[in-house]
């Protein structure tokens, strides 16, 4: 097991968080209520979406049983990848990336799959009920991510000179997100900015006939 303890506390530890803040969550908050952390800039937003991460959309009903299926392949994919990279003794960091962005997928798998048929519908009135008496609010592979982080730093309009948007509200950071969304992110981010030292080539050693060692 040498190699794996690390990555699989990792993916533990998120997975633990996602999913401990997502049910506090649904079983506290109601759907579009706000808790402010830090004024404006830091707030605790719940919305729920059907799609992909940062609440983006994807081809109504169809698209969404096929996006979770996308995600329940890709992440066996990935898990199958992590194992790979620790039984070839790839660097650390990118092993400990990848398991980041195992965790975050499978986070919000764990969504997508099943918190149709353990919760019910969250409203703008009250907050959902786990295992409620009548059922869930959908079926398996129809659930619905929780999204809480909102991060809306600048906020304002664009000058009405300005093309196409000229006089428009602006909001960065936009997108809400949560903590399995953020662990994928800061993995692939994490890999492109290390991805000369993960994949660096390693030197091949040659000895002479008189045990000279000699790099190609």
């Amino acid at each position: 097991m040498k190699g794996y303890s690390k990555p699989a506390l990792l993916i533990i530890f998120i997975l633990l968080a996602d999913q401990l803040l997502k049910f506090w969550i649904k079983l506290n908050m109601s759907m579009g209520q706000e808790i402010h952390i830090a004024g404006k800039w830091f707030i605790i937003h719940f919305t729920e979406n059907n799609g992909m991460a940062f609440g983006m959309e994807f081809g109504g009903e169809a698209g969404k049983l096929f996006l979770t299926l996308f995600r329940i392949a890709a992440v066996c994919g990935i898990g199958y990848g992590v194992v790979y990279l620790i039984k070839k003794r790839y660097h650390r960091g990118l092993i400990l990336n990848v398991a980041m962005i195992f965790a975050g997928a499978m986070g919000n798998i764990i969504d997508s799959t099943f918190y149709g048929l353990l919760f019910s519908e969250s409203s703008y009135y009250e907050p959902a009920k786990f295992l409620p008496a009548g059922g869930g609010y959908a079926g398996l592979f129809y659930g619905r991510v929780v999204d809480m982080f909102y991060f809306p730093i600048l906020q304002g309009s664009f000058p009405a000179s300005f093309p196409v948007w000229g006089g428009e509200e602006f909001i960065f950071f936009r997108p809400v997100f949560n903590i399995a969304d953020a662990a994928i992110s800061v993995g692939v981010i994490m890999i492109l900015i290390f991805q000369k030292k993960y994949f660096k080539e390693e030197k091949k050693v040659e000895l002479t006939p008189h045990n000279e060692i000699v790099e190609e």
